[in-house]
């Protein structure tokens, strides 16, 4: 029930921003960063929805798109949770997030990001382990 209404909270905010926005250059890069904030924000609700109770149960994914290529993260989730709609998300995330930077200019930092030497269960919580 608290995803759902999560949801659609994140639903509403993407209207009224949408529906406040007009078409100069700037306010549609507003709203291009806002569609990535709020599948962002959607995919960290699912994530935080999920327990673990052992190791195994623990996993990661890239996340994000550096201009330079790569990941701009690595993502630690249960796997307890909709594994397929976390994929899904994320798969939508880093194209999205890819042609964001192509249309934007944007500049990145072009360090490799890590993915995490394991990823352990901590008090119910998957955690990354560096």
């Amino acid at each position: 029930m608290k995803i759902v209404n999560n949801t659609l909270k994140t639903i509403a905010k993407r209207a009224i921003v949408f529906s406040c926005t007009n078409n100069t250059e700037s306010s549609k890069e507003e709203e291009d960063l806002a569609e990535l904030t709020a599948l962002q924000e959607d995919m960290q609700l699912l994530i935080d929805s999920g327990i673990c109770s052992e190791n195994s149960g623990c996993d990661n994914i890239a996340f994000g798109s550096k201009t330079c290529g790569g990941p701009k993260a690595f993502l630690v989730y249960s796997t307890s949770i909709d594994t397929l709609l976390l994929q899904q998300k994320v798969a939508t995330y880093n194209a999205l997030e890819n042609a964001y930077n192509k249309k934007w200019d944007i500049i990145s930092d072009c360090s490799s990001v890590s993915p995490p030497n394991e990823v352990t269960c901590i008090n119910g919580k998957c955690t990354a382990v560096y």
